[in-house]
C-alpha cells in the first residue's frame, strides 16, 4: 500500500470528539435529613456506652494517681523515720555500735528511691493497662511485643541492668556502707557513697575509685561486726617465758583501763601462747578484739607500750642478726666474699687447659 493511499485513508477517518462533561449530582434535602436522622440515631445509641467508658477511664485515672500520691508519701514517711532514728541514736554508745548517720541516710535514700519507682511503674502500668481493655482493645498482642522488646532492652543493656539489679541487691543486704573499709576485688579503700550502678571508693593513697557493682564478685568488709589486733613478739629462746607472759599482761591490764582504748578494745588483750619457735629466737603471739577498723590503731600502740615494758624489765626483743663486737666487728667486710675463679682468665694455665684441642684438619 502506497503512503498517499494511507495519507487518504487516515484524513477520511472520523475526528474524535470531547468527552462530555457530567454534573455531580446534589443531594437533595431529602437525603441530608436521612443522613442526620441516622447520625442521630447512632449517637442515640451508643452515648450510654461512651459515658460510661469514660466515666470509667476517669475513675481508673483519679485512683492511680491518689494511689500513687499516697503510696509515695507512705515511703517517704517511712524513709524519714528511718533517717530521725538513726540521728537520735548518732554520738551515744550505742549510735558508736550501730552504722553512721551518714550510711544511714544514703543506703535509706536508695532504699527509698527504688521503692517509689517500682510503686509508681506498677500503678501507671496497671492503670495503663486497665484503660486499654476498657476500650475493649486485644492486650495480647501488646503484652507480647512489649515482651520482646524488654528482652531485647535486656540484651542490649544486660551490664547496665547487671549493675542496677547488683547494686539493690548490695544495699538491701546491707553489705557495705559509707565509710565502711572493704575489699571489692578489682579495688580496696574506703566507702564514701553508694549508688545503685557504682560505688565510689578512696584508696590509701587518695585515689577515688569507680567500681561498677556488676563488676563485684565478692566483698571483704573490714568494718563490720569486729576486728582483730595481732602482735608478734619475738624474743631469745633462752628467755623466761613466765616472765614474758607476766610483763605482756601488766601492759594489756594498764592499756584496758585507760581512754580511748578501753572504748576501742572490745574483749581482753590475751597471750595466745608461742607461734614459732627456732634456735635462737621464738615468737609469742598476742592478740585482741576491737572495735571495727581499729586494729592497727591498738596494734601501734600495742607494739609501743610493750617495746617500753621490754625495756624496762630487761628483756631484749630480737629482730635481726647480733651485731659483732671486738676484733670480727672491725674484720674486713670482704672476706666472706669467694675469689675470683681462676677459669674467668683466658690466659691463665687453667683455662688453657681446660680449652679442647682443635681437630686436625683432614685433606683429600
Amino acid at each position: 500500500m502506497s503512503l498517499p493511499a494511507v495519507l487518504l485513508a487516515a484524513g477520511s477517518s472520523p475526528s474524535p470528539t470531547p468527552s462530555e462533561t457530567t454534573t455531580p449530582a446534589v443531594p437533595s434535602l431529602q437525603d441530608a435529613h436521612e443522613s442526620a436522622t441516622q447520625a442521630a440515631g447512632w449517637v442515640e445509641q451508643n452515648w450510654s456506652t461512651w459515658l460510661a467508658i469514660g466515666l470509667q477511664v476517669l475513675l481508673i485515672v483519679v485512683i492511680a494517681a491518689v494511689l500513687r500520691v499516697a503510696v509515695r508519701r507512705a515511703i517517704t514517711k517511712l524513709i524519714d523515720r528511718m533517717n530521725r532514728t538513726a540521728q537520735a541514736v548518732d554520738g551515744t554508745a550505742l549510735g558508736g555500735l550501730l552504722v553512721n548517720v551518714e550510711r544511714r541516710r544514703q543506703r535509706s535514700q536508695a532504699i527509698g528511691s527504688v521503692l517509689r519507682s517500682v510503686a509508681s511503674f506498677l500503678i501507671v502500668g496497671t492503670g495503663a493497662l486497665m484503660i486499654l481493655s476498657a476500650f475493649d482493645i486485644n492486650l495480647a498482642p501488646l503484652l507480647a511485643s512489649a515482651g520482646v522488646a524488654g528482652v531485647a532492652i535486656g540484651f542490649g543493656a544486660r551490664n547496665l541492668v547487671t549493675d542496677f539489679l547488683s547494686g539493690v541487691f548490695m544495699i538491701l543486704e546491707d553489705q557495705y556502707g559509707v565509710g565502711d573499709s572493704i575489699d571489692a576485688g578489682v579495688a580496696s579503700g574506703e566507702v564514701i557513697e553508694v549508688g545503685l550502678r557504682v560505688t565510689k571508693l578512696r584508696g590509701d593513697n587518695g585515689e577515688i575509685w569507680y567500681v561498677r557493682n556488676g563488676e563485684v564478685k565478692r566483698i571483704g568488709n573490714l568494718s563490720q561486726g569486729w576486728s582483730t589486733a595481732g602482735v608478734d613478739v619475738t624474743v631469745r629462746s633462752s628467755e623466761d617465758l613466765d616472765k614474758v607472759r607476766h610483763t605482756i599482761g601488766e601492759v594489756a591490764e594498764r592499756m584496758s583501763k585507760e581512754e580511748p582504748w578501753n572504748e576501742l578494745l572490745w574483749g581482753p588483750i590475751e597471750v595466745l601462747g608461742l607461734d614459732s619457735v627456732l634456735l635462737d629466737s621464738m615468737v609469742v603471739r598476742v592478740a585482741a578484739k576491737t572495735m571495727p577498723g581499729k586494729s592497727l590503731t591498738v596494734e601501734r600502740e600495742l607494739r609501743w607500750r610493750i617495746k617500753l615494758a621490754f625495756d624496762a624489765a630487761d628483756i631484749p626483743i630480737v629482730g635481726r642478726a647480733p651485731l659483732m663486737v671486738g676484733d670480727e666487728a672491725a674484720a674486713d667486710p670482704t672476706a666472706g666474699v669467694a675469689a675470683p675463679s681462676a677459669y674467668s682468665n683466658t690466659a691463665s694455665p687453667q683455662s688453657q687447659a681446660a680449652t679442647p684441642l682443635t681437630p686436625p684438619s683432614v685433606t683429600k
